[in-house]
């Protein structure tokens, strides 16, 4: 493991222990320090970093044996996008490589989704966050044609086997799933049952 990822571990490890911080409060310290991880791509092993010319990858890189946290390089081959989905837990994002676009939803009063503001790109260097409270609903996809690109999430969770939902952008119907990691066989068992 390179220095600069025990570093951001040692980093959120002591973040999650600091007792009576808002969800606020954790999501700023988090994202400083995401924006310091993402600041220089040198560190991520290259097997976190091949892509599937079919799916895109969710490769763990760090699963907090408490489940306080997990820490995963999203792989986007070209062309390659997530459905609408959320998290349920509160998450940081950082771009390490390429582009990625996100599109916030919302539920409206009949329980539809629609857009809630424009799109974002983020860039090498963005920082970006979820959290059910501030906007937990989105869809990502590769925003450069062609090439790769690389995003960093650090989730308040074990996001691989945390129950939430993707959602039908016309009707807004959720159906629930767990997404488990592309590099994990078996991404259960080290965990809690769900």
């Amino acid at each position: 493991m390179s220095g600069k990822l025990l570093q951001f571990i040692g980093a959120i490890s002591r973040l999650v222990e600091r007792p009576g911080l808002t969800q606020q409060e954790t999501l700023d310290q988090a994202s400083g320090h995401m924006r310091a991880l993402v600041a220089e791509d040198d560190w991520l092993p290259k097997s976190m970093a091949r892509p599937d010319p079919q799916y895109y990858q969710q490769h763990l890189l760090y699963g907090d044996p408490l489940d306080r946290f997990s820490l995963v390089s999203f792989v986007w081959g070209p062309g390659q996008a997530t459905p609408v989905h959320d998290h349920t837990v509160w998450g940081v994002i950082g771009m390490l490589r390429g582009a990625e676009q996100e599109i916030p939803y919302s539920r409206d009063a009949d329980g539809r989704l629609r857009q809630d503001g424009p799109a974002r790109v983020l860039t090498p260097g963005s920082v970006a966050c979820v959290a059910p409270s501030i906007g937990d609903i989105h869809a990502v996809s590769n925003a450069v044609e062609g090439q790769v690109s690389i995003s960093i999430h650090l989730y308040g969770g074990n996001i691989g086997r945390i129950r939430r939902s993707v959602y039908d952008r016309e009707t807004g119907q959720a159906k629930p799933f767990i997404s488990g990691y592309s590099n994990v066989l078996c991404p259960n068992l080290w965990a809690r049952e769900a």
